[in-house]
């Protein structure tokens, strides 16, 4: 087949996506596709033409992820020509000439419905679900009032839409972006300076910020595809809480999978985790998390639709425990992604 995998863009999780697309791009090309990893703002000078008989390496230029968000002005500042338009030069009519366009996009404009919406129009196939489930998903306030309706427990929140905000929450709180990953704008507050300060930084990311109840305990995630969950992984970070860094430099977080929890606490999450992609329409696959207090209470705290596959990643590793390797699962997204398209027809 001929896949372009889609990466990079101007997310703050901009970075990892580009490791996730030189991960699935080397996968796809050891499965013997014809591949191209697209960073899908800067685009490519190459006219789509003949474009997939190419012999480039199309990830030499890929960097390990940082320990801090990247710099996206000196993204922008990079691209020629116009910065205004978000597809770069000759990406979609490279993407039009792929049998699919796989998404290894995280963050805004890749999870959160967008290039699926635009590639819908163009008849563009891509993997992972569609517009209107990728949009719900990536609004943490929305996603969780579908989880409420569906019966899936979550922390209490509430959205601030101005910093000037008089709302005071109980402490420690949890202060996040409403359309965030990578836990990017994601901040612990422990009293009334650190709430403000939170808020404050939480701001100069977007217009809408929520305030979440803090909930202390084991920290779990679960991979659902196709309506069924894979193994859970418990999340255990050696220092603070699963934050950027933590989540992609290696060594930082002590990950265990298939966790070491009870049947019926393994089955709950599993089932919670099933309940909250119905909640949200996803198709293909996704990925839920969870917190469980000290009396064994499970809150989903979001969902992922375009979750990471770096190699520190977490669905990588629910896949491995039931015998799936990394190239296979990436066969296996683009085998189901494509059976979405077939049962649209």
């Amino acid at each position: 087949m001929k896949i372009v995998v889609l990466a990079g863009g101007l997310s703050t999780e901009r970075d990892v996506s580009l490791v996730t697309g030189r991960c699935v791009y080397e996968a796809l090309l050891r499965r013997g596709h014809k591949v191209i990893l697209l960073d899908v703002y800067l685009g490519c000078e190459q006219d789509a033409e003949g474009i997939f008989d190419l012999d480039l390496d199309w990830a030499a230029k890929v960097c390990p992820i940082g320990d801090t968000a990247p710099d996206l002005d000196r993204v922008r500042a990079a691209r020629s020509g116009s910065s205004r338009e978000f597809f770069g030069p000759n990406v979609i009519k490279i993407c039009q000439a792929a049998d699919i366009v796989f998404m290894a996009l995280h963050g805004d404009c890749g999870e959160n419905g967008k290039i699926q919406a635009a590639f819908d129009l163009l008849g563009i196939k891509y993997t992972g679900t569609d517009s209107i489930s990728s949009s719900l998903a990536m609004d943490k306030m929305i996603s969780k009032q579908l989880f409420r309706l569906y019966g899936v427990q979550v922390p209490d929140s509430r959205m601030l839409k101005s910093e000037d905000d008089d709302y005071r929450p109980e402490f420690p709180c949890v202060v996040k972006i409403c359309n965030g990953g990578s836990s990017v704008g994601v901040y612990m507050a422990g009293n009334e300076a650190e709430y403000q300060s939170a808020v404050h930084d939480a701001f100069t990311y977007e217009n809408r910020v929520m305030v979440e109840q803090y909930v202390a305990g084991r920290e779990f995630t679960c991979c659902v595809i196709e309506g069924k969950p894979l193994p859970l992984v418990e999340i255990d970070p050696k220092d603070g809480f699963y934050d950027y860094r933590n989540k992609y430099q290696a060594g930082s977080t002590i990950e265990t999978c298939p966790a070491d929890v009870d049947d019926k606490t393994r089955d709950h999450i599993q089932a919670e985790a099933v309940k909250a992609y119905n909640a949200l329409g996803i198709r293909t696959y996704a990925r839920m998390d969870f917190i469980m207090d000290d009396s064994g209470k499970v809150y989903c705290l979001e969902a992922n639709t375009l979750p990471g596959m770096t190699p520190t990643s977490l669905i990588p590793q629910e896949a491995a425990a039931i015998g799936v390797e990394y190239d296979s699962l990436c066969e296996w997204i683009i085998e189901i992604s494509m059976k979405k398209w077939e049962d649209n027809a």
